[in-house]
């Protein structure tokens, strides 16, 4: 992780100081990440940005991320490297009712209570978030779609042929 942004920090004293943290950190410090990956090769760029918008009343940190995750195609098995840039608002809030006053495009973060937050977690999430459910490499090519039978399941005896014999009688 980058020397300037700290293991975790105190949410509500950032968005009071409009801080802005930049860092980097190799793929292989995602924990929850790893098993939805093909390997922790790589690294993540990302920046953290607190705020406060006066005209909603809205505390946010604004998260952008910058990396390739390596996945494996599940159209050709071959492993690609899918380009993730994404900015996401998190809105900042300290109950569950609070959700509904946030903006549409805010996803909300409930803060705890001691309004400590690590920093690495919210990028974690929005990289598991980002994982498509099949991955697809978008100049793969398809495995063959006809798989022709191999001699040895072709000499298995069919267990349904003696009731053939008896459906001919």
């Amino acid at each position: 992780m980058s020397a300037n942004v700290p293991e975790t920090l105190d949410a509500w004293r950032m968005v009071a100081a409009r801080r802005r943290f930049d860092g980097q950190v190799d793929l292989a410090q995602f924990t929850r990440l790893q098993g939805l990956v093909a390997d922790a090769e790589g690294q993540c760029t990302y920046a953290l940005e607190f705020s406060h918008d006066d005209i909603l009343r809205v505390s946010y940190v604004e998260l952008t991320i910058d990396t390739e995750l390596p996945l494996i195609c599940q159209r050709s098995l071959q492993r690609f490297l899918l380009p993730v840039k994404l900015v996401q608002k998190i809105g900042l809030i300290r109950e569950e009712d609070e959700e509904s006053s946030l903006p549409e495009d805010f996803e909300a973060l409930l803060v705890p209570e001691d309004g400590q937050l690590v920093p690495l977690e919210l990028v974690e999430d929005e990289l598991v978030l980002a994982v498509p459910v099949v991955p697809l490499s978008p100049d793969g090519e398809a495995v063959d779609q006809e798989w022709a039978p191999t001699k040895e399941e072709t000499d298995k005896v069919n267990p349904f042929a003696a009731l053939a014999a008896l459906k001919k009688k």
